[in-house]
């Protein structure tokens, strides 16, 4: 989801987006070190660009 359609949510919406993000993140590292690989790496990245994202959309609601 782009920065600009995070923005039209709500904080406790936000949240619980970045709450959902952060458990499939556990979930992917923790299959990773068991197994060795992932079906998509390139999914790690995405997933904590998101993060950060969400992070950032938090931050900037919470200041206004």
């Amino acid at each position: 989801m782009k920065a600009h359609e995070l923005r039209d949510l709500s904080i406790t919406e936000l949240k619980a987006r970045l709450n959902d993000e952060k458990t499939t993140l556990q979930k992917l590292a923790f299959s990773k070190s068991v197994t060795g690989q992932v079906e998509n790496p390139a999914r790690l990245k995405q997933i904590r660009r998101e993060i950060a994202r969400l992070h950032t959309v938090i931050t900037e609601k919470s200041a206004e």
